[in-house]
């Protein structure tokens, strides 16, 4: 059974996308002198609910109002319909009986009685249910896409809405929505298309601050910041300083923009957890309390908020074909398979601007990319699955590949961490090919540059070889065909040597190595476990000391040598066992179940650095110094 899988795919992952048929789609009764209407009532966030109420343009007789589904920016069908509770449909003062699709969980029938226009839907939203946490006491997410249902098989942007909030008492807000006015703790925005509401978060919070981080040609952009706690948004200004930086630096980058107004919405709160999602104008960011407070998150993921910019640029404007679906149900369900471009390219996009606008200190990019390509050339399941099932896939790998011994089954994170590698390499092809005189900086403005208002503008495959080749002739086609489309035993290597560095192993730490800091035990490269800071063992590395020696996810390390296990205990073992033929004695717990293990590993503790090239061009640092004029 597997190895027909394997041949399967070895024979499939070529096969281009195939265009759907044009949409038939129905005539939108929600026109911008007439749209549906939202508002939703937040004064209840703080205790984890909030109130929709919605009136709907609608026509006697059957009608089916939809729930959104597929979500842009989420690549899957990820609209949270769990959260949707106490739904009621009225019209004239009297209730309408609805009834669920039985094949179409989210689509919603109605009988309108004869002489309705509009119907009034309303229903309570669960913030906080299905695995997400999306309201504190302090705070809330607001996604639209969550608060809203609308008519059934239309063009989302043609299709009007015109939406409102209700604060809580002394909260504040930020939109990239257009206000229409402000009384009190109410907020009305103007019509606009489905589409663009959809794709404007907007939060609101208690403790609020709201950055300008750059004004220029009749537009700005902002960063505005939602804190759990008002300590949170007390801010070095040399990490502002930093971010204000990145507008520059982007534009720098794609030679334009295609927004009039950007709002970067960054929640601070340990309770929200980390995500970002990209929209046109604005991003949904969420990262920790203490993100912009402790030098340690913006080493670490100080790219959250460039990679969502970028975006804006390379996914939202520049779109590939099968992702710009016009409407957010079925039987319209997005393609993912080009996400190597946009989500690849651009978490070498967001990690450039990073390094590049100091939020990240451009020294530190070697030992990045160090830790990056060593934690994907150590992954066994590439020697199965390609990149492009990983992003072909992207709706399940997103969604549902989790669990034990993700290094075997590869995950939705590989095609962003290895699409960097596939773009790095691009990157120094491109300047070795020109002799320094070309980028990948001058593909991106091919690809992305000018200037306009927010806009689609979608590409496919080939597009992307025809502006590369615009920019230096190679065998795009070939390059990925060999990285992205065929299995790969290895990620891209020969950007490495090319940018002048060497990859070499030793007992020095990496400080992007996870498991440093306190957060568990850094031994993939050595013994090959992933550990967590009590001993919990989080998966394996095929073919490793550990694998060999039986151990596997779920079990817990209890003892090292006799003794209780600890991080620094176990380091100490790796040590002096280097050199030995004295195995490593673990007691382990598995369930209720205690047994001794010895692990026969003798080679002390790896980490991943790049060494420099006597002799040879620094690309990295060429790549990662600032590109946009002073000020």
């Amino acid at each position: 059974m597997i190895a027909t899988l394997v041949f399967s795919l070895a024979l499939t992952v070529t096969a281009p996308a195939q265009p759907m048929p044009p949409p038939q789609f129905d005539r939108p009764l929600a026109t911008q002198s007439n749209p549906m209407t939202i508002t939703l009532d937040a004064r209840k966030a703080p205790l984890g609910r909030a109130y929709a109420h919605m009136t709907i343009p609608v026509t006697p007789g059957r009608f089916t109002i939809d729930y959104p589904q597929w979500i842009p920016g989420e690549h899957g069908p990820t609209g949270p319909l769990s959260d949707i509770s106490e739904l009621r449909v009225s019209a004239g003062g009297k209730q309408i009986r609805w009834q669920r699709d039985q094949v179409d969980l989210y689509a919603f029938h109605l009988n309108v009685p004869p002489g309705t226009s509009a119907v009034n839907v309303d229903f309570t939203v669960l913030l906080n249910g299905g695995g997400d946490t999306m309201a504190t006491r302090n705070i809330l997410v607001g996604n639209w896409n969550r608060y809203i249902f609308y008519q059934r098989n239309i063009d989302n942007t043609q299709y009007f809405a015109r939406a409102a909030i209700i604060l809580p008492a002394g909260w504040d807000f930020a939109s990239a929505l257009p206000v229409a006015s402000r009384s009190g703790d109410r907020v009305n925005f103007d019509t606009v298309s489905l589409e663009t509401l959809v794709d404007s978060p907007t939060d609101m919070g208690a403790y609020v601050k709201h950055i300008t981080t750059w004004t220029g040609d009749g537009a700005t952009t902002y960063l505005d910041l939602f804190a759990d706690a008002p300590e949170d948004l007390k801010i070095d200004g040399k990490v502002i300083d930093a971010y204000k930086r990145l507008t520059p630096e982007a534009m720098a980058l794609y030679g334009g923009r295609h927004w009039n107004v950007y709002h970067a919405e960054l929640t601070l709160s340990n309770a929200l957890g980390f995500q970002g999602i990209e929209h046109h104008q604005s991003s949904d960011d969420r990262a920790s309390d203490d993100f912009l407070t402790n030098p340690r998150g913006q080493m670490l993921s100080g790219d959250l908020v460039p990679h969502e910019f970028s975006h804006s640029w390379n996914g939202k404007y520049r779109r590939p074909f099968d992702l710009q679906q016009p409407d957010y149900n079925d039987p319209y369900p997005e393609r993912t398979e080009l996400l190597w471009q946009y989500e690849g390219m651009n978490q070498y996009m967001g990690d450039m601007l990073s390094f590049r606008a100091g939020i990240r200190d451009p020294k530190d990019y070697p030992e990045y990319l160090a830790a990056l390509y060593s934690n994907l050339a150590y992954e066994s399941g590439r020697n199965s699955t390609p990149l492009i099932d990983t992003t072909t896939g992207a709706p399940y790998y997103y969604c549902c590949a989790r669990g034990v011994y993700p290094s075997l089954r590869r995950t939705s994170g590989d095609f962003y961490r290895e699409g960097e590698l596939v773009w790095l390499d691009a990157d120094t092809i491109i300047r070795e090919q020109s002799h320094g005189t070309k980028s990948l900086d001058d593909y991106t403005k091919i690809f992305a540059g000018g200037v306009s208002g927010p806009k689609v503008v979608t590409y496919t495959r080939e597009d992307l070889e025809g502006y590369l080749n615009q920019v230096v002739p190679y065998d795009w086609h070939g390059f990925f065909e060999k990285y992205v489309y065929s299995i790969a035993p290895v990620p891209p290597s020969d950007e490495i040597e090319r940018a002048g560095y060497k990859l070499v192993f030793n007992d020095t730490p990496n400080k992007f190595v996870s498991g440093r800091g306190g957060r568990g035990v850094a031994a993939w490269f050595d013994a090959g476990l992933q550990i967590g800071g009590t001993g919990a063992i989080g998966d394996v590395r095929e073919n490793s000391a550990a694998w060999k020696a039986g151990l596997a996810p779920g079990m817990e390390i209890a003892g090292v040598n006799g003794r209780e296990f600890s991080a620094d205990l176990w380091t100490q073992a790796i040590k002096d066992a280097k050199g030995t033929n004295t195995p490593i004695h673990l007691l382990i717990k598995q369930g209720h179940w205690y047994q001794t293990i010895d692990l026969a590993y003798h080679d002390g503790l790896k980490y991943p650095h790049l060494e420099r090239i006597d002799g040879t061009p620094d690309m990295l640092s060429e790549i990662m110094q600032p590109h946009a004029p002073g000020p």
